[in-house]
């Protein structure tokens, strides 16, 4: 029961801590990458230079964890609590939901200004003018993709690999938000870091796409994941996102805007559509009579997303860890 017992160590470390609050590692370890890019981002072949970055910023890390677990491995006590830092250090479960309450709590109340300061804080669209829907639509995205990317990910490869699997992630998760953009500062360059993390995201990727779905309106969920998750832009972000979006039965995905650039991206979750009923209004006649004249009413039913479905997407985050924790626990009893 090692690792079920890590893991919860450092859960508990982080709903404690959460960040750490002064100097993060993964600050110092970007510092690093960003002087790597500086240096090798330059002239040609920077697909080839973008490799040998990876290398160089990975490579040394991963090595030296490795020899430290290896080291510890002769004393049960020692070996537990650096593992159980380590893994602290690479989730962000508490950050991922105080974030997501610093948007809810102000969208509930109205305060629009107030959320859409908070929403601008994790996502990358233009946030400045946007309504009350897309700030909830904005946030529950995000909320459901990072709890893939900052937890679930993280935690699979600690199970896979140990602290040097669990590093390994995250030092490769960092490197794709730094260089995985397709501009044209990036786009080669940073092509082997996006791809490397899209590799070790894979199954986790999907994994907590099947939790999401088990956890919420599975059908819908397991639809939306079969239909939408493959037309998103990233290929794990999609099914998380669909899957995520199934089970909440909320809309996401549409118009969105990057840079002043208005984005058209594929639909996540139900589309819903306006019904139309026939309603019987009652209608005064000239005699003083009432007389009922059929018409036609249009009724809507958007089902959009709102300051609750960020909370139900925080909550399906909190039900699946679970979910994972017992099965680990399971996994680890039978093996």
């Amino acid at each position: 029961m090692m690792i079920t017992l890590v893991i919860i160590f450092a859960l508990l470390l982080d709903r404690l801590f959460s960040e750490t609050p002064r100097f993060h590692p993964l600050v110092g370890f970007g510092l690093v990458a960003d002087k790597i890019e500086k240096r090798l981002n330059i002239g040609e072949n920077k697909k080839t230079k973008g490799v040998i970055a990876v290398a160089l910023a990975i490579a040394p890390i991963v090595s030296m964890a490795l020899l430290l677990e290896y080291q510890l491995q002769k004393s049960t006590i020692l070996g537990f609590l650096f593992s159980s830092v380590v893994l602290y250090v690479a989730i962000g479960w508490r950050s991922l939901i105080l974030h997501a309450k610093r948007i809810s709590t102000p969208l509930a109340r109205g305060q629009i200004e107030e959320a859409r300061l908070a929403v601008s804080m994790i996502v990358s669209r233009d946030t400045d003018t946007i309504g009350e829907s897309d700030i909830a639509k904005a946030a529950t995205e995000s909320v459901l993709e990072n709890g893939a990317d900052a937890i679930f990910s993280a935690i699979f490869w600690f199970c896979i690999l140990g602290v040097p699997g669990v590093i390994l992630y995250r030092l490769s998760n960092t490197l794709d938000a730094m260089w995985g953009y397709k501009n044209n500062r990036y786009k080669e360059f940073g092509w082997a870091a996006a791809r490397f993390d899209d590799i070790l995201n894979f199954i986790p990727a999907r994994l907590t796409a099947l939790g999401y779905s088990l956890l919420g309106d599975t059908r819908l969920a397991l639809q939306c994941w079969r239909t939408q998750g493959f037309n998103w832009k990233s290929p794990n972000a999609g099914p998380v996102m669909a899957a995520g979006a199934g089970a909440l039965n909320v809309s996401l995905g549409g118009v969105a805007q990057y840079e002043n650039q208005t984005q058209l991206r594929p639909a996540l979750g139900p589309v819903f559509e306006t019904i139309i009923e026939p309603v019987e209004p009652i209608i005064k006649s000239t005699s003083g009579h009432n007389a009922n004249t059929k018409a036609e009413d249009t009724r809507h039913h958007p089902r959009l997303p709102s300051a609750k479905t960020i909370d139900n997407a925080c909550t399906l985050i909190n039900k699946s860890l679970i979910v994972w924790l017992l099965c680990i626990a399971g996994l680890e009893l039978i093996l």
